[in-house]
């Protein structure tokens, strides 16, 4: 374990990191409001079909927000190559690593207020990178993988979406059915992932003594004490 004393701020998430972050809360939302309405669909309007065109404006939403979320982690995945050392930490998880397990162990009695001193880490704490990236970047992987392959259905055999995603996704969930059943899952599994994600990190900013909310916009890490900072996070 490498230990830090000084209490200077420290530059951690660089701006394509954060502009990333940003742009995953907005699609999330709008993925996640429209695909519910999909999956549950509004009402009939009254009057001629041919005059409402809600439910497609809700469709051409979600497939835009689809691309968009595919396109993002495709740069994401690069800037995790080109970036810091923290821009790579939720695809490179150490799990190898004794002091990494321990540093979870020690995260999730922390959570559950069962220790009292909270440990300082520069980047991601080991139970956030954990949880990002079993949770999140292969949840975000598996709804594209699948999103593209219910997309193929619609866009017939021959379309790239078809021979990429649906051509072998679709044998390996037996029906379309039960892709889009698991598919709207995946999308509930995210929204509580979301949801810990916002509590976990007002928590932090208000007990951990180190900056938290503030550090997503900004980039930058201070600290509220002179105690030493775990290094070792998963870098």
């Amino acid at each position: 374990m490498n230990e830090l004393t000084s209490a200077a701020p420290i530059y951690v998430y660089e701006k394509p990191v954060r502009l990333w972050h940003s742009l995953n809360a907005l699609l999330i939302v709008a993925l996640s409001v429209t695909g519910y309405l999909i999956a549950d669909p509004l009402a009939s309007l009254k009057g001629e079909a041919s005059e409402h065109f809600l439910m497609g404006y809700i469709r051409f939403v979600h497939f835009s927000a689809g691309y968009l979320i595919a396109i993002a982690l495709l740069f994401r995945l690069y800037w995790g190559y080109a970036g810091n050392e923290h821009a790579r930490q939720i695809f490179l998880p150490p799990l190898l690593k004794a002091h990494f397990w321990q540093g979870v162990f020690h995260e999730v009695l922390w959570y559950l207020f069962l220790v009292k001193e909270p440990r300082k880490y520069i980047g991601h704490n080991p139970l956030a990178i954990l949880a990002m990236h079993f949770v999140f970047v292969w949840g975000v992987l598996f709804m594209i993988v699948t999103g593209f392959a219910l997309y193929g259905e619609g866009a017939g055999q021959g379309s790239w979406q078809h021979t990429l995603f649906s051509s072998w996704v679709l044998p390996i969930f037996g029906s379309s059915q039960s892709l889009h059943s698991w598919h709207h899952l995946f999308m509930w599994l995210i929204i509580c992932f979301v949801l810990v994600h916002i509590y976990v990190a007002l928590r932090e900013d208000k007990l951990s003594r180190q900056s938290m909310l503030s550090t997503i916009v900004t980039g930058w890490r201070t600290f509220k004490d002179d105690r030493p900072v775990d290094d070792e996070s998963g870098a």
